[in-house]
């Protein structure tokens, strides 16, 4: 994992500027190379899906490897869990993300009919939000009187800095079902391939391994991305993903169906 530059914002301010005819200044490439803004949403869909399938489909598997000790019963429920799972993800993100603009939408109307029925009471809430920001006398006047000339930055205003609602673009709930499907499938997987080419005592071992290995590696990339120590966010998410697998493995044990191989 690449290390983050330690370049301050002093020194970048301190290096020469370069006209727009020419290459990129330093400020530049720090801006959106060295240092680029995450999309919040696409690692947090990656990061739900995969965790979610993996830990899932994982317990699914210890637990019938634990009950049965067959092969070929622990692969069937182990790819039954996996499509199931993914679908499920995919549709439940689709869903959300409808939830969502549905919920905007329904605000948005509700603000235009306030702003409509009620627009002193809604002129003086623009007022109070920016009052809270530091703004006051004929300033925060001339702030109020800006925003509130126009109806549709007006409800903008009040859905963002009020409500805490922001819309949802045209085709992201089908991304989301795409990432979240996608990645519950591949986390699904990964302990499940053990169970192809090894005994299910030694796959069963295997499948911990792989997959306390993959969950350290995304807790630690998430750490390194967003803010956090790497190797206490890898150690956390892999310690309560494989406890939380180990529960089917408990519940397996309950219903053993034949001798410990």
């Amino acid at each position: 994992m690449r290390p983050r530059p330690n370049i301050s914002p002093a020194a970048i301010d301190r290096r020469p500027r370069l006209t727009s005819l020419d290459a990129p200044t330093p400020a530049h490439q720090y801006h959106f190379h060295l240092d680029p803004h995450r999309h919040r949403s696409t690692l947090s869909e990656v990061i739900l899906g995969g965790q979610d399938g993996l830990v899932n489909v994982l317990g699914v598997i210890l637990g019938v490897a634990a009950a049965t000790h067959d092969a070929h019963i622990v692969l069937a429920a182990g790819l039954a869990a996996t499509f199931a799972e993914s679908v499920s993800m995919g549709a439940v993100a689709y869903t959300s993300k409808q939830a969502d603009q549905a919920l905007y939408e329904s605000e948005r109307n509700r603000e235009r009919r306030h702003v409509a029925a009620v627009p002193e009471i809604e002129r003086d809430e623009i007022r109070q939000l920016y009052r809270q920001k530091g703004f006051s006398g004929e300033l925060l006047e001339k702030i109020v009187e800006t925003i509130t000339a126009n109806r549709d930055v007006w409800v903008a205003v009040m859905m963002a800095e009020e409500l805490q609602l922001m819309p949802v673009p045209r085709g992201r709930a089908l991304r989301s079902a795409a990432r979240v499907g996608l990645a519950a499938m591949v986390g699904s997987l990964l302990p499940l391939l053990p169970f192809f080419f090894l005994s299910v005592g030694r796959a069963m071992w295997v499948a911990l391994a792989v997959a306390a290995a993959t969950l350290f590696a995304v807790g630690a990339y998430k750490a390194v991305t967003t803010v956090g120590q790497w190797a206490k966010s890898g150690a956390e998410m892999a310690v309560i993903g494989v406890a939380s697998a180990l529960v089917g493995y408990g519940v397996g044990l309950l219903f053993q169906v034949g001798p410990t191989p």
